[in-house]
């Protein structure tokens, strides 16, 4: 088969890409491209930062700064107000500029091995989801809680933005 009959094929799989991408069809394009997300640096009156607990099977469990992938025709902003949706139950203003650009390669990784990530200051303008809020015990995945200090258990991919937590 040729390629432009093997990517004719694999094309019916992909009715909109804006929409997402099944799982199979997203890996396969993270092992050729890098994939650009951006990263919602949260602060309280106190400076706290907030961090979510992720536990996705990519990287060991632990606190990361809420983020997401930009999708196929999908804004920078519209993408930062779904992962605020999404992941915090919230709304947020953000400021326009990146406070950071960082560029990920994991060299032995298959699967999502090259980001370039965007860090952008943001505020709330609407309360968290407090049903997500991280009370006691072992996190679970999506839990959410306000930290002083990077934690010990910072997830990996976000040793880089020690610096603003």
């Amino acid at each position: 088969m040729d390629i432009k009959t093997a990517i004719d094929e694999l094309e019916v799989f992909v009715q909109n890409p804006s929409e997402g991408l099944s799982e199979e069809i997203f890996l396969f394009i993270s092992r050729v491209t890098p994939l650009i997300n951006v990263d919602l640096l949260l602060k309280n009156e106190q400076n706290n930062t907030l961090l979510t607990w992720r536990d996705d099977g990519y990287y060991p469990p632990g606190w990361h700064i809420p983020g997401g992938i930009i999708r196929c025709k999908e804004t920078i902003s519209d993408r930062i107000h779904v992962v605020a949706a999404s992941e915090l139950g919230t709304d947020i203003r953000f400021k326009k500029t990146p406070l950071a650009i960082n560029e990920a390669i994991h060299p032995t990784r298959k699967n999502r091995g090259h980001f370039i990530s965007l860090l952008y200051k943001c505020t709330l303008i609407s309360p968290l989801n407090k049903n997500i809020k991280y009370e006691k015990g072992i996190p679970k995945p999506g839990e959410w809680m306000w930290h002083n200090k990077c934690p010990y258990n910072i997830h990996t991919s976000h040793n880089v933005y020690r610096k603003f937590i």
